[in-house]
């Protein structure tokens, strides 16, 4: 794909992920997709040949900058609860913006498809945060940084009160205070006090 069909199509994914966030997933049309880039019917199905597959491309690139803004904030010396505490922030970022995300989107394509669906973004996205965690918790572990638990359960419970302070999120207000203390409670449970 040239220079140019590159910054088409990526002019495509950006106006359709404003669709997506402005709509959810289940009630946007090629229409709309094509009426928010204002190219024409045959020009979107040069790219792609329906919303979902749009909606998969919308979500790896997603993924993609959210890797790369959490990675970039983490220093050479950073320790496990560094990271960690940096991995809560970005979280609470993430839980208290109110507008612009696509996790509403995201859940309806999902529930729409199915579990079985080989290609599940949510799946692994708490797949490799649970992998992630518990290989940041083995180093908490060995550092003497965190108490010895059960690293696969204690990183599986974290992305289990993430993803649910996620759908509470969408469904309700959430304060700042009630991540703080959910968070808060997480760490408690696995920081080592200093003496």
């Amino acid at each position: 794909m040239g220079e140019k069909s590159e910054q088409k199509k990526e002019h495509i994914l950006g106006c359709a992920r404003k669709v997506f966030v402005e709509k959810g997933f289940r009630s946007v049309t090629m229409k709309d997709i094509v009426e928010a880039s204002e190219i024409s019917r045959g020009g979107l199905y040069l790219y792609f040949s329906n919303t979902a597959e749009i909606f998969l491309e919308v979500l790896k690139r997603e993924t993609e900058a959210d890797d790369d803004v959490f990675s970039v904030s983490i220093s050479e010396d950073a320790t496990a609860t560094d990271i960690l505490l940096l991995f809560f922030k970005e979280q609470k970022k993430e839980l208290l913006r109110r507008r612009g995300d696509l996790s509403i989107a995201t859940y309806e394509f999902y529930f729409a498809r199915g579990r079985e669906e080989r290609e599940n973004h949510l799946r692994d996205q708490y797949d490799a945060g649970v992998r992630i965690l518990k290989h940041l918790i083995d180093q908490g572990i060995a550092s003497g940084e965190f108490y010895e638990v059960d690293s696969s359960v204690f990183a599986g419970n974290i992305m289990l009160v993430i993803e649910g302070l996620k759908i509470l999120s969408r469904t309700r207000r959430i304060s700042e205070k009630l991540v703080d203390t959910q968070f808060a409670h997480l760490l408690q449970q696995l920081c080592m006090e200093d003496e």
